[in-house]
């Protein structure tokens, strides 16, 4: 819940001055909702995409203050974030309320970023594995064939978030190839072709490093995003 819509469009249109063509990775851009149709003009024919921050799981109807599929459709949005533990923590969100709505935002067409991730108290007790095949499970229950083609799963540690602590490049891998195992029991040869994002505290100082791992392939970028430098040299450290 940050900048207006004068302010998104502004930190959007350095964003986009200062990648200018570079397109060795894909950059999303997720403003809050009021912000989407300010950003997508500035993004408009570039190299970057436009995705929203939530959807509902419902097309139409009685549900004040969601927002549905073809509305984020209509605003231009190819992604859309499901699950983010702020979400969860906040708001009441589940595993089976995040698989509803990754499997509205597939049928509409959109791509949804599904963000799994544990709890401080949940690591320091052991149950990290746990709560993570617990979440892919359930979270991306009854996806089925090309499905699986669109989908993008985002680990993001909630002890992580915000807090300046940072999962070592070590950490982020061991689960991230636990992912990639229980994405090839359940997706097949498609499993390799999921991306898997990293998101938790990405700096530029630990961009790089987080990336190169080899089950690490991008990162779902929150407070690091709101300063344009920051935001497009992590970016760049995705390509190298």
């Amino acid at each position: 819940m940050n900048k207006t819509a004068r302010e998104a469009a502004a930190l959007a249109a350095e964003i986009r001055s200062a990648l200018g063509g570079f397109s060795a990775v894909e950059c999303v851009l997720c403003p809050p909702f009021t912000s989407l149709r300010a950003v997508r003009e500035v993004v408009a024919e570039s190299v970057i995409q436009l995705g929203a921050q939530n959807v509902h799981w419902e097309t139409s109807g009685a549900y004040t203050g969601e927002i549905s599929a073809a509305m984020l459709l209509e605003e231009g949005c190819k992604y859309v974030i499901v699950g983010h533990s702020e979400r969860r923590q906040y708001f009441g969100e589940t595993d089976e309320t995040v698989n509803r709505r990754a499997r509205a935002a597939l049928a509409a067409g959109l791509s949804p970023i599904v963000c799994v991730g544990e709890t401080l108290a949940e690591r320091e007790a052991g149950r990290t594995f746990e709560v993570i095949e617990r979440q892919v499970r359930a979270g991306l229950a009854g996806l089925v064939g090309a499905d699986w083609e669109r989908l993008v799963i985002a680990y993001e540690p909630v002890w992580a978030i915000g807090t300046g602590r940072t999962a070592t490049a070590a950490q982020a891998q061991e689960v991230h190839a636990l992912i990639r195992r229980q994405l090839r029991d359940l997706a097949g040869d498609a499993a390799e072709r999921i991306r898997i994002q990293y998101g938790g505290s990405v700096k530029p100082e630990n961009a790089a490093e987080l990336f190169g791992q080899p089950d690490v392939d991008g990162g779902l970028i929150g407070g690091a995003s709101l300063q344009a430098a920051s935001f497009v040299a992590i970016v760049r450290a995705a390509a190298v």
